[in-house]
């Protein structure tokens, strides 16, 4: 069943690379413009992950519309995130935006950059899982609607490493600390870590603050409240980090390990690490890069580890809700209806939902029970979508929640605290600023 999944998803990528191949040569991937008399609905979205079943759900919106196409254009996630600054910024954004909702959506609300959708999106909105569906709203007004699967934060490990090890999956973080001295005592990586990239060690303080502190302290960080950053939680959570760190948990090459290449996640493939903490975006690639891994039974999954003693909900989770479309305010009418018209029937269409659930991509929607239970991986896709269900609280990655100027100044900052470069306290002072 994965063999042909795979083989699936390249005959959906090449035929993907044709569509935008065409679409560029009529010009219908102009950021904020269109082409065909004005209905075609330009479109960025990432590479990896997910892609294969965007990229059939535009060629089958095509085939069926081809007065009112969609064109795609497909980034790296670090090099998108850069772009689509620049090209909101400037009024030259693409008529769909792809982007985490947050700070960064409030702050196109603000401007006027992204355009009010919610007396156009209803039919989809109905089938979302309410709190998922809240992250694109601004003060009661649709600026956004989830373009994929649900993707929490979880603990992907190699079971074939940790039986050579004598570990077992670490339920607390203390159990964390004593699995990661007996790997690496045995040279295994204990923790793959995407370093280079910075934004995967957000998901270290974001789960330890939490299972620490619980949601609280991040929203007093949200209200910018004084000196939130000061709060002893994350004192805690960043002392922890360092703390892993002196363990070698991560090994001693994670600050050149690039996360949009999927080195991370190749790492405890190839038997190289044991686990890695990586958003539930990555299982397509375990499964279309390691297929024999996955349906062996190698691959194993779990919640975060819960700290002994500490306020917040073992059940809370971290990670991204869920990717959103936006449409761009400077896009032409006609192209906004088409983007509309599209998110309203295609996003989470029958087919769509299929080929998300074949890629072990969770959608966030209401009653996906029975189609979990006849889809190739039950198992997993059920503990997925249990988990986002039974979340007292879903925390968005921070440097998506945060305006873009905080949010830089975390990633920058939270670096050289797992580089040893800083000091708990150093970073907490530092972090108070960005709050004035």
């Amino acid at each position: 069943m994965r063999r042909r999944t795979v083989r699936w998803s390249a005959t959906l990528i090449a035929a993907g690379m044709l569509a935008v191949t065409a679409a560029g040569c009529g010009g219908g991937s102009t950021p904020g413009g269109s082409s065909s008399g004005g209905a075609t609905a330009s479109a960025w979205a990432l590479t990896g992950g997910s892609e294969e079943v965007f990229r059939s759900s535009f060629d089958r919106w095509n085939s069926q519309h081809p007065d009112a196409r969609v064109a795609p254009e497909w980034f790296a996630n670090d090099a998108y995130k850069e772009k689509i600054r620049t090209a909101v910024g400037s009024g030259n954004a693409p008529t769909m935006i792809f982007s985490w909702a947050g700070g960064t959506l409030a702050d196109y609300a603000r401007n006027g950059s992204v355009a009010d959708i919610t007396d156009k999106v209803g039919p989809l909105l109905d089938k979302v899982i309410p709190s998922v569906a809240a992250n694109g709203q601004i003060d009661g007004k649709t600026y956004a609607v989830p373009n994929n699967q649900s993707a929490p934060v979880l603990l992907y490990y190699n079971q074939k490493v940790f039986d050579d090890a004598g570990v077992a999956v670490p339920k607390t973080y203390d159990d964390l600390l004593t699995a990661s001295a007996k790997l690496s005592a045995k040279g295994v990586i204990p923790i793959a870590l995407a370093g280079q990239s910075k934004w995967p060690e957000l998901m270290f303080i974001q789960y330890l603050t939490d299972r620490i502190g619980g949601p609280e302290v991040f929203q007093r960080i949200l209200d910018r409240t004084k000196d939130a950053w000061s709060d002893p939680a994350i004192t805690e959570a960043l002392t922890k980090i360092q703390e892993l760190v002196d363990a070698g948990a991560f090994g001693d090459s994670y600050g050149s390990v690039a996360a949009d290449s999927g080195a991370d996640t190749a790492l405890v493939y190839t038997g190289k690490a044991a686990m890695v903490l990586q958003g539930s975006w990555v299982y397509p690639d375990f499964l279309n890069n390691a297929p024999d891994f996955v349906t062996g039974g190698t691959l194993g999954y779990a919640a975060f580890p819960a700290i002994t003693g500490g306020k917040g909900d073992p059940k809370n989770i971290v990670g991204n809700p869920a990717n959103f479309w936006s449409v761009s305010s400077t896009a032409s009418t006609e192209a906004q209806k088409t983007a509309t018209d599209y998110l309203t029937t295609e996003t989470f269409s029958d087919e769509t939902i299929d080929e998300f659930l074949a890629v072990g991509a969770v959608p966030p929607l209401i009653g996906l029970e029975d189609k979990i239970a006849k889809a190739d991986s039950p198992e997993y896709l059920s503990f997925v979508y249990d988990l986002v269900q039974d979340a007292p609280h879903f925390q968005l990655s921070w440097d998506q929640a945060l305006p873009a100027d905080q949010a830089q100044a975390l990633l920058d900052n939270l670096a050289q605290i797992f580089l040893k470069q800083t000091t708990p306290q150093q970073f907490t002072t530092t972090m108070n600023a960005t709050l004035n």
